[in-house]
């Protein structure tokens, strides 16, 4: 269904000309005639699970394989904190904020649009920033706890922005880490609300764990085609990893095909996995035997480029055709 990029991995710590050690989980988008990846950098020292701190680093590419890296971080923690003082409550000080990561650029009417999370002294966030040069960010809101994985779509539905979201509560229903893929609209990018449960994790064969947003979906003339992560937890086995915690969650790539006119309905569903960790750099890093979408992009030509974090180190890149991926969502009943 993809084909791995010969390139792959197309970004990695050392193509940054600043300290880096983990680059991944990367918003991609074609923006004015160009590829532009917006990427989370957890910089340290390699092979040491404690880092010294998180920011955002941006690449830019004429063909969206090989990328030039920006001499330095565009969002780091101290920024995030400035553009934030807005949406904070003032008595808890700058330190509310502990950092921005997980960018996805969703391009509507022009604009660069960036959900990311953002991680506070009281629980984690997800937030909505318009952008027009990657550098200068314009906040516009935050969640309550817990939520992330946040991604618009690129058009509004009777006038309203829709994003898709993964909340994730303490008391979940049945096994622990239940979390399931959800839906709300909004007027302005600011207020939140209508928000409706889209897709539960145990409607996924592959998954035991938890299911969520990763990518922008992308409209076809079948539905809004969106890659979503999915997960397998095994307790009994240790992937390849240098986390501190024993990692035991092997990150899948699924796929579903929303209705075109109401892309809170999942009207198709592909039962296995749209990528699954294979390759060296895929089963080996930060945390082993993890795929996460974060870019996608489909060519004029039909081409479906996935760009995904491997081993939450490096950005790799997948390719298929467009109708292949829609033909693999087997239709659902009526929901």
């Amino acid at each position: 269904m993809l084909t791995r990029h010969p390139a792959n991995p197309v970004l990695k710590h050392t193509d940054c000309p600043f300290p880096a050690t983990t680059v991944f989980n990367a918003g991609v988008a074609r923006h004015e005639g160009r590829y532009v990846m917006l990427f989370r950098n957890d910089y340290g020292r390699w092979g040491d699970p404690n880092f010294d701190g998180t920011n955002l680093g941006l690449a830019t590419s004429a063909d969206g394989i090989t990328w030039d890296v920006a001499a330095k971080p565009v969002l780091d923690t101290e920024r995030a904190r400035a553009g934030l003082a807005h949406l904070v409550d003032s008595r808890f000080g700058p330190e509310e904020i502990r950092r921005v990561y997980d960018p996805r650029i969703t391009v509507i009417e022009g604009r660069p649009h960036v959900c990311f999370a953002v991680d506070t002294r009281h629980g984690i966030l997800g937030g909505v920033a318009v952008t027009d040069d990657f550098s200068r960010y314009e906040f516009l809101c935050l969640s309550a706890p817990d939520n992330r994985n946040m991604v618009l779509f690129p058009e509004r539905f009777g006038g309203r922005y829709l994003r898709l979201e993964r909340p994730f509560p303490i008391y979940g229903r049945g096994a622990p880490e239940a979390f399931d893929l959800w839906a709300s609209y909004s007027p302005d990018l600011r207020h939140w609300g209508e928000t409706r449960l889209v897709l539960g994790s145990e409607e996924l064969p592959f998954v035991n764990n938890k299911i969520g947003p990763a990518v922008p979906p992308v409209r076809t003339s079948r539905g809004w085609l969106a890659p979503i992560h999915a997960v397998f937890k095994d307790p009994a086995r240790r992937l390849h990893g240098w986390e501190a915690n024993p990692w035991t969650k092997t990150y899948y790539a699924g796929l579903m095909l929303l209705d075109l006119e109401d892309p809170r309905r999942v009207i198709g569903l592909m039962r296995r996995p749209l990528l699954a960790p294979e390759a060296i750099y895929e089963r080996e890093g930060f945390r082993g035997d993890v795929i996460f979408p974060c870019g996608f992009v489909v060519e004029d030509s039909g081409e479906a480029r996935l760009y995904y974090g491997a081993a939450d180190t490096c950005v790799a890149l997948a390719t298929g055709h467009v109708d292949e991926l829609v033909a693999a969502c087997e239709p659902l009943p009526s929901r």
